[in-house]
């Protein structure tokens, strides 16, 4: 079971693991106050920022996956949509102004507990810059795309996922769900 917390955030009292009546999983539940802590995935939002036939893409200044190439993206805020996620999230990292053409890509994480939902975008001037999160940005053509670099596999399969639509000439909102990468020998 994931990290919970050890205390009540209603009341501060201590936290048991139990199945509260009517429902059918183990939850964190106060038994001084009631409370419930339900642990939800966390949603990773960002976008597919595209120039011509170029896609941005941001080298990583923080870990994880420091120094590797992602689109921009990052967990959503409590307070935002999805769209507002995806367009604080690309300004945040990439300093770019996008405009959002419709969702793409849904990755499914269940063993980290994390949904990543990835929107097609067509970048409204090419006055990108790397933002705190980000030592470079770049655009790359898919034949320049550094695939070996890629910091997560999501990315990767929301380009593949991009490439193949533009090559069909029909972008469809896909979804995939991945499962725990196998173990390196010797790892």
């Amino acid at each position: 079971m994931p990290d919970f917390p050890l205390y009540c955030g209603a009341c501060g009292g201590p936290v048991e693991t139990l199945i509260p009546p009517g429902d059918q999983r183990p939850r964190q539940v106060c038994p001084a106050c009631g409370t419930i802590h339900y642990h939800n995935p966390k949603l990773v939002v960002g976008c597919l920022p595209v120039w011509e036939d170029r896609i941005l893409l941001c080298r990583r200044a923080i870990e994880p996956r420091l120094g590797f190439w992602t689109l921009p993206a990052g967990f959503m805020e409590a307070d935002e949509s999805l769209a507002q996620a995806a367009l604080r999230e690309t300004m945040e990292e990439a300093c770019a102004r996008v405009e959002l053409q419709g969702l793409h890509t849904v990755v499914n994480i269940p063993y980290i507990s994390q949904v990543h939902v990835i929107y097609r975008a067509r970048l409204l001037d090419t006055g990108f810059s790397p933002g705190d999160e980000s030592l470079e940005t770049q655009l790359f053509s898919e034949n320049e795309i550094p695939w070996e670099e890629l910091a997560f596999r999501s990315i990767t399969l929301a380009l593949r996922n991009y490439f193949h639509d533009r090559r069909e000439g029909t972008f469809i909102l896909r979804e995939d769900t991945l499962e725990p990468a196998p173990a390196l020998p010797g790892a």
